[in-house]
């Protein structure tokens, strides 16, 4: 486990407890460091992430349990047709997308979702001015901005709320700063239920 930004490790137990015998459906696993921490609490992992060299990161690893997905998340999800899981694990990264696919993708995820399964997220926040936030660039939506020429969403805490206003309950909502690259990150950390 990275001791570096050991944010999974609190909710270990509800995530065990809420995906059962079924695998843990981890969007954008980077270089698989969450993956590691679920694996090493003996959880499954169906883990997708977009960058080649990130995934095959993660694949290295040889983490018993967890298979890496090199996609676009926004394709079909890695799972049996018709499946529904106990838990979606997406740390920081639902915010590359305009307004219209976060929400179809909020959507896409609590479908998966069997009743009173959770997502745990981290998002972006307005505050993170060392990784992009209120910084230069600023597209057509509230809070989009171009960062190294990629779009990147920070949130508000009413834009979390509107995010998940339909068919989930926040069970948890904080605004936290961690150290996990070279500055301060600060994001909000959000654990949903589908209702």
């Amino acid at each position: 486990m990275d001791d570096t930004d050991p944010w999974l490790v609190r909710w270990l137990p509800l995530l065990a407890e809420c995906a059962g015998a079924d695998p843990v459906l981890e969007l954008g696993c980077g270089d698989g460091r969450d993956s590691a921490t679920l694996a090493a609490a003996g959880l499954r992992v169906e883990a997708i992430e977009l960058s080649a060299r990130a995934a095959d990161a993660a694949r290295e690893r040889r983490l018993a349990g967890v298979r890496v997905h090199n996609q676009d998340f926004r394709a079909p999800f890695p799972l049996a047709e018709g499946q529904r899981i106990g838990v979606v694990l997406a740390s920081l990264s639902l915010h590359y997308f305009e307004w219209a696919q976060t929400l179809e993708l909020v959507e896409r995820i609590h479908a998966l979702l069997r009743p009173g399964g959770v997502l745990l997220c981290r998002l972006n926040s307005v505050n993170d001015r060392h990784y992009g936030g209120r910084g230069p660039g600023r597209a057509d939506e509230d809070n989009l901005y171009l960062v190294d020429g990629a779009p990147k969403r920070f949130f508000e805490r009413g834009t979390v709320q509107r995010l998940f206003a339909r068919g989930w309950r926040i069970a948890q909502l904080e605004e936290l700063s961690f150290d996990r690259y070279e500055h301060p990150k600060v994001a909000w950390e959000a654990l949903l239920r589908r209702d």
